[in-house]
């Protein structure tokens, strides 16, 4: 059975032919939002490794008064048993070979008759030649935390400068797209705004309350 289509006065029909001069073609708007979007995305994974190095080492830095950020101390005291060599270098050479002490010593001196110090790099052995006694004290380097306040702390002040430069200024654009992903009232025209203000607040309030520098 056949059909027919009635045009809908003041519509066009959807057959209408696509060549038609007086259709005008629909223009994309560009996503502005959808591109930031992507780019504080993918600038969030990159500085990923750098935050926790950054993050971690700054919790480290701020407490120095309550500990070593860099190192772990130690000190302890075994028992060899028995007399040593009379001799500095040989009771020097024992005591390395029983306590497993690769390193070769700095310095080896006697402190008085009966007692030698060994010094290794971050490590002093105090022996007693009679009695076979070691007293060792030292510190040892945290694995992470050191690297990590080096490199915090910009030791090296060379290359690594460019790289803190340039991670200062990705958080910055972080900062800056992170406020105007969202339209409306999850944005800067409304909570995004109010939280804005809250954290400008603290460092401000911060420094009036304790009196500043």
């Amino acid at each position: 059975m056949a059909t027919t289509t009635e045009a809908i006065p003041g519509r066009k029909s959807a057959l209408a032919d696509t060549n038609d001069p007086q259709v005008k073609p629909t223009t994309k708007r560009f996503n502005w939002r959808s591109w930031l979007r992507a780019t504080h995305r993918d600038v969030g994974y990159l500085l990923v490794g750098l935050t926790f190095v950054y993050a971690l080492s700054g919790i480290a830095v701020n407490h120095l008064e309550d500990w070593n950020a860099n190192y772990v101390e130690f000190e302890q005291t075994h028992q060899l048993g028995g007399p040593l060599p009379d001799d500095t270098t040989a009771a020097a050479r024992v005591v390395r070979d029983r306590l497993g002490i690769a390193e070769p010593p700095t310095e080896v001196f006697r402190t008085d008759e009966r007692e030698i110090e060994i010094l290794i790099d971050e490590r002093t052995l105090t022996v007693q030649l009679e009695t076979g006694e070691v007293h060792d004290q030292g510190r040892e380097p945290r694995l992470f935390l050191r690297a990590a306040n080096w490199l915090h702390l910009n030791r090296h002040k060379k290359a690594w400068t460019y790289f803190a430069d340039a991670y200062a200024v990705l958080l910055l654009l972080l900062a800056c797209s992170g406020m105007f992903m969202l339209p409306g009232r999850k944005g800067l025209r409304g909570r995004g705004a109010i939280l804005v203000a809250i954290g400008s607040a603290v460092p401000v309030l911060y420094i009036a309350l304790s009196g500043g520098p």
